[in-house]
């Protein structure tokens, strides 16, 4: 067996199974779960209508390239979205949702014959970068998000050392599961590191398209364009359908940015064997070419935000995110676990600690430091109003009857 799976950390979702199993939820209450970020907003009716007439794809394998169709309308989308004009042939490539992309890019673009190779993330951090770099022979420096600073990470507490060892540094713009949004100073900051030593940066903007200001959030490559940085180097953006369409289970999405690293990343996804179905690619290219559904969705984020927050906000430290569709919320006590334990016991609401989310230390093994997600949930507002707000509901009297 491939001797580096040792190195990887049990899921989160399989430490909160672990912290559930003893526990009997509290049978006057229909379960409700906060827990998992999947969309459960109805699919577009005009995504079903692509997959439904393209069944005939099934006949052909598909191209790990993608159709010419699917790669223009991912190019237009980013020149809509972000003023941003790609070659469609050249700076785009589809995937199998970002969560796989994510993994295989640092696959591609990792030397781990290089001594201390090393993936840089925040802390707390979506668990995929963790994963992906230890699988790829790297380790991985955890950055901790700063309260301080909108939970972004202040890059200039990274040692320069570790700089001069990094090979890839993801961003989580908006951030999973803060909700913030990277500004355009820590862009600046990030690509004169980049150049400095040569690491690639991998931007994954999966959340973008859910936001709760008139301004939507910045991206990497549109921040790369107003640095006069237009041939990307060095820095892939990653984006998904799966938030911004509520297709979760159609697994698409595409990567964007400099043309010689996907050009790579290419050859890698052709070996793979990950090329996306000719009928999602239909569906895809459907939901790409029109918003009017985003809007909509976006639209039912923020009622249901606008409803839960201040609730919410009556016992906790919570505010409105900038972008996502998470809540980062310290609980009282500051014991995140027992927390999430408790609530599950008494009224059958299910929320992830934010320490399972997070790393104590910098490096894996290293005990000294703190868990940046301690003390601290995040609640996936994924749910309907009502049910969302029920659990609010629920969360407020157990607060309150923990400390009357």
């Amino acid at each position: 067996m491939n001797p580096l799976l040792s190195r990887l950390q049990p899921y989160p979702f399989e430490r909160l199974k672990q912290l559930f199993a003893p526990v009997t939820p509290n049978p006057a209450y229909p379960p409700i779960s906060l827990g998992i970020g999947e969309p459960r907003h109805a699919t577009p009716a005009l995504v079903l209508d692509a997959l439904a007439h393209a069944t005939q794809a099934l006949a052909a394998y598909p191209a790990t390239a993608g159709l010419p169709a699917l790669r223009d309308a991912c190019a237009g989308w980013m020149q809509r979205r972000y003023g941003v004009v790609l070659n469609a042939a050249t700076q785009v490539l589809p995937v199998n949702g970002s969560r796989e992309a994510l993994f295989a890019f640092a696959q591609t673009v990792i030397d781990p014959t290089r001594a201390q190779a090393t993936v840089v993330c925040p802390n707390p951090f979506y668990q995929i970068y963790e994963g992906a770099a230890l699988l790829a022979g790297a380790t991985p420096y955890y950055a901790p998000s700063d309260p301080a600073l909108n939970f972004n990470v202040n890059w200039d507490s990274v040692p320069e050392a570790v700089w001069a060892n990094t090979q890839l540094l993801f961003v989580c713009s908006p951030g999973n599961p803060t909700g913030s949004v990277v500004p355009m100073a820590d862009w600046e900051k990030l690509f004169a590191l980049s150049d400095r030593y040569g690491f690639v940066i991998a931007s994954d903007e999966c959340y973008s398209e859910i936001y709760f200001r008139d301004e939507p959030p910045l991206g990497g490559l549109e921040a790369a364009v107003k640095l006069g940085r237009s041939d990307f180097k060095n820095l892939v953006a990653f984006t998904s359908l799966s938030k911004r369409s509520n297709v979760p289970g159609m697994r698409s999405g595409f990567v964007a940015g400099d043309a010689n690293i996907l050009k790579q990343f290419l050859l890698y996804r052709t070996y793979h064997g990950s090329a996306m179905s000719g009928m999602v690619q239909a569906a895809s290219v459907a939901a790409w070419n029109d918003e009017a559904h985003v809007v909509a969705n976006r639209a039912m984020y923020r009622d249901k935000f606008a409803a839960v927050t201040p609730l919410l906000a009556q016992v906790m430290d919570v505010r409105l995110p900038d972008a996502g569709f998470y809540l980062w919320a310290a609980v009282p006590g500051g014991d995140d676990v027992a927390f999430a334990r408790d609530l599950l016991a008494q009224y059958n609401v299910t929320v992830l600690p934010g320490s399972y989310l997070a790393r104590e230390g910098h490096f894996i093994g290293d005990a000294k430091g703190f868990n940046p997600g301690a003390g601290r949930i995040r609640m996936a507002l994924v749910a309907e109003t009502a049910e969302c707000l029920e659990a609010a509901q629920r969360i407020v009297a157990f607060i309150r009857n923990s400390n009357p």
